[in-house]
């Protein structure tokens, strides 16, 4: 089986676990290729999500690390069954850069899903003309094809929401996000105004956080965050301007899921949130 070039963050994540089982089981890799007749360096490249294993070897290796969270290996055996192509967002591989894809992927497969956003609004919520106008402000400038890909793949991800059993979704956007005259003020106007058609869709709380809140303060950085199949594969992405990144380690997620949970304590109730953007688009 040749190698994966550049392998998804699931099929790292996939990978991840299987070395955090191993350590927490005290085996070696040398042990682990031993009990599957192969060599250190291919359990590596399984660990780092490069390589590829079947269901098959992922229940012997859970006997063999004494993991006894059947719910766990099981949801690993579900990551080890799938294979590229089966999502919509594969067809853009090879034209937009890996993580783009690794987000759809992430949205696609969570349980649930939240998120903070203190100064944009969330991707999965904007209008064609707002995200036009996000990628347009792009330094260095970005050649036109690259944000109409961009823009194009940023709608589609809509579509999570369009299925029979969509994720619940609980966003709390910053005032300062609904403020910002991205794209201009007809532009702007428009993009609350389908943030208010969001916020009545079955599954999406959306709350604010006013400028006046003194309970909340941090409201630096986008934080999402996707509830895995089990609570083990929950997943954050923390975004910059230099890109995004996943976080999986226990720490880390325990950090964020309080970090949202005090958001969502500051916030608005869902029904002043929505009083309060639909007044904040009428000044504008």
């Amino acid at each position: 089986m040749p190698l994966r070039e550049n392998p998804s963050a699931r099929q790292v994540r996939l990978g991840t676990e299987l070395r955090k089982l191993r350590e927490a089981a005290g085996r070696t890799a040398r042990e682990t290729a031993g009990l599957l007749s192969t060599d250190q360096a291919k359990i590596s490249h399984i660990e780092a999500g490069r390589l590829g294993i079947s269901e098959e070897r992922i229940r012997r290796l859970a006997v063999f690390y004494a993991c006894d969270d059947a719910e766990l290996v099981n949801a690993l055996c579900a990551i080890a069954r799938e294979s590229r192509g089966q999502g919509w967002w594969d067809a853009y591989r090879g034209i937009l850069a890996p993580g783009f894809l690794d987000v759809a992927e992430l949205e696609h497969h969570a349980t649930y899903l939240r998120a903070l956003q203190p100064m944009t609004l969330p991707g999965v919520f904007q209008t064609e003309d707002y995200a036009r106008a996000i990628y347009g402000g792009h330094i260095p400038p970005l050649p036109a094809e690259e944000v109409d890909v961009r823009v194009e793949f940023r709608l589609k991800r809509r579509q999570v929401f369009e299925r029979d059993a969509p994720p619940p979704f609980t966003v709390v956007i910053h005032e300062a996000a609904l403020r910002m005259r991205i794209g201009g003020r007809k532009v702007a106007q428009a993009q609350l105004g389908h943030l208010l058609e969001v916020s009545e869709w079955p599954t999406v709380t959306l709350k604010v956080i006013p400028f006046t809140s003194e309970d909340f303060v941090e409201a630096t950085q986008p934080v999402f965050y996707a509830g895995g199949v089990v609570p083990h594969l929950d997943t954050v992405q923390v975004d910059s301007a230099v890109g995004g990144v996943f976080l999986s380690i226990a720490t880390q997620l325990k950090k964020y899921g309080t970090l949202l949970d005090l958001a969502e304590q500051a916030a608005l109730d869902a029904e002043r949130s929505r009083r309060f953007i639909h007044d904040i688009a009428r000044e504008l």
